[in-house]
């Protein structure tokens, strides 16, 4: 017997399934120095956000870059799996002279070749085991080889799930704060009257959405890097966005209650503070100003075109300063280990929504104005 062989497959074989179980099954973040599946998103991501900053047009770009987080979660099981077989090869050699075959001289290539034959269950029968360490071995294989099955059958549609939940209440910030979203066009298309009522039931909404994205993004890690459908979209957009409106709420808005702005917030900042963490985002000390002085006049003023009253007491910029450290400096820094562009405060030109854009607008628009009138009656 070779004794280190049996060891080091041992090892090999052992650290796989706890990644596996840390990763798939357990539902909270594990604060270990070192896992083979950080190692492995910290050694590709990075090449490729380096290889995306090539790319000149924005959307190409993004494009690029949704392709990670499906691809990398088909590779990250396919490492896993090529582990497996490599470690059960090794401690295949380190049993010694176990194997059967037709005449053919056991090499390495072969221990690899019979592991993999078993993991998979192809059950040729051109190698079989002779004695009974080699038997429970190769039950022990093929029977990991179908959890692992298991595995990949009943992950990817949870992740899928909780990937589509995700994107539903970006979606509906479409029409409420823009594309990409701002705390001013949030507050400006309310008016001047907002309901208290509807404004609650709205951010009730994204305190339940902010609940779920922490739960969700720390039991599958992976979806971090999942992307959204449209490239002006994200969800740490749409986070960021919904904390500086509720720290808007906070600072004094009219006559709205901040009380379930205040829920929402202390929600949204617990997500983007743990999901920093979980990225092992760092800390840069001199990240530009989201919101410097001439910005905030002109988040003012445009707000008060809208008939919206932003509070206009001495402590009032104090305290979305200090409302602004709790949650801006993780933001941004995950929106650097993302490759993320962050949602302004309030835009530098008018943009239409995602809703208001179509292929075919400018075709029916000039059809309309060279036949007025006879768009409808066409139609029918």
């Amino acid at each position: 017997m070779h004794l280190w062989a049996t060891i080091i497959g041992a090892g090999i074989i052992l650290s796989i399934l706890l990644d596996a179980f840390e990763t798939i099954v357990l539902p909270r973040r594990v604060q270990r120095g070192f896992r083979l599946t950080a190692f492995f998103y910290r050694n590709t991501w990075r090449p490729w956000a380096r290889a995306a900053q090539y790319i000149r047009k924005a959307s190409r770009r993004e494009n690029f870059l949704g392709y990670f987080g499906p691809l990398s979660l088909i590779v990250l099981l396919g490492f896993w799996a090529a582990g497996l077989i490599v470690g059960f090869a090794f401690v295949q050699y380190g049993l010694g002279d176990h194997l059967q075959t037709s005449g053919e001289k056991i090499t390495h290539w072969t221990l690899l070749y019979h592991s993999g034959e078993t993991f998979f269950t192809l059950g040729y029968g051109d190698i079989t085991p002779n004695n009974t360490a080699a038997r429970v071995l190769a039950v022990m294989e093929a029977g990991m080889g179908f959890a692992f099955l298991g595995v990949v059958i009943g992950y990817l549609p949870v992740v899928y799930s909780a990937f589509t939940t995700r994107e539903i209440e970006i979606s509906l910030l479409d029409a409420r704060a823009g594309s990409p979203p701002s705390a001013a066009e949030f507050l400006g298309r309310l008016g001047c009257c907002p309901e208290q009522t509807v404004l609650d039931d709205i951010f009730r909404d994204w305190e339940r959405w902010c609940a779920d994205l922490l739960s969700t993004h720390i039991s599958y890690p992976v979806l971090v890097f999942f992307r959204s459908q449209h490239s002006n979209q994200s969800w740490l957009g749409a986070l960021t966005a919904m904390l500086d409106v509720t720290s808007l709420v906070m600072t004094g808005v009219g006559d709205i209650h901040p009380d379930q702005a205040k829920l929402t917030f202390a929600m949204a900042r617990h997500a983007v503070v743990d999901l920093t963490q979980m990225v092992n985002a760092r800390y840069l000390p001199h990240e530009a100003d989201r919101l410097p002085p001439d910005e905030a006049r002109r988040l003012r003023s445009e707000l008060a075109r809208h008939g919206v009253t932003l509070s206009d007491g001495a402590e009032a910029p104090t305290h979305l300063e200090e409302l602004r450290s709790l949650y801006e400096p993780y933001a941004q820094a995950l929106a650097r280990r993302l490759y993320v562009t962050l949602p302004p405060w309030i835009h530098s030109e008018q943009r239409k929504d995602n809703w208001q854009g179509g292929p075919w607008d400018r075709a029916i628009q000039a059809r309309a104005l060279e036949r007025p009138g006879r768009v409808s009656e066409d139609h029918f």
